[in-house]
């Protein structure tokens, strides 16, 4: 285990980084637990196969977020819960210094299906977590690398919460363009590299460490 000067964690291949969601004002989102495939201590890029089991967010009434309205979406008290990762497994790429992360998200059967650039702002790492700001803005890229924002309208909305201020929320867009331009070039992380990722055989569910496992 390497451990960086403010007391992060730089993790081997094959063990467990839990990438963690914090908000503005300190408090926890979801957890995602990963096996790592490489890490220098600033890039990390690990896999999250489907089914794999991870700490939630939801309301404290049990609906998900989005079945509230928009002006509430940000503002009605959460939980967290035990759930799992449906339907998809992903490779993800996460930079301390990027304001994004990129998902290669593959079909059960291992076909890639599309990249997701989660735009998102770095917090840094503790010994068990690489922790991150979802910046609720996101974009899609096809195979083809077409491409699409995702949530547009609950921008403004996380923005008028105090979620993020109004510099923070353009140098999150700003960052989806870069990326964009890096789609439309073909460029890494868009040129096919991951692509055709299959995990090793045998390898089983990363796991929630106890030091970061528990909901509520």
């Amino acid at each position: 285990m390497g451990v960086l000067a403010d007391g992060g964690r730089v993790w081997q291949p094959g063990e467990t980084a839990v990438l963690r969601f914090v908000r503005r004002d300190g408090s926890l989102g979801q957890h995602h637990p990963m096996r790592t495939l490489r890490d220098d201590g600033s890039v990390l890029l690990a896999w999250l196969p489907v089914d794999t089991e991870i700490v939630g967010t939801r309301l404290v009434d049990g609906r998900d977020q989005r079945d509230a309205s928009l002006t509430e979406r940000f503002t009605l008290p959460r939980e967290r819960f035990r759930s799992r990762w449906h339907r998809t497994s992903n490779v993800r790429l996460i930079d301390e210094d990027s304001w994004s992360s990129v998902w290669w998200f593959f079909e059960p059967d291992g076909t890639f299906h599309h990249w997701y650039v989660n735009l998102e702002v770095p917090v840094g790492r503790t010994a068990h977590t690489v922790d991150r700001r979802d910046g609720v803005l996101d974009l899609r890229v096809s195979p083809d690398r077409g491409w699409e924002w995702k949530d547009e309208d609950e921008a403004g909305a996380a923005v008028d919460a105090g979620l993020f201020t109004a510099a923070e929320m353009a140098q999150l867009r700003a960052e989806g363009e870069r990326m964009i331009a890096l789609a439309e070039a073909g460029r890494f992380p868009f040129d096919g590299t991951w692509c055709d990722f299959r995990p090793e055989p045998g390898w089983d569910r990363p796991r929630l460490p106890d030091a970061v496992g528990a909901a509520g």
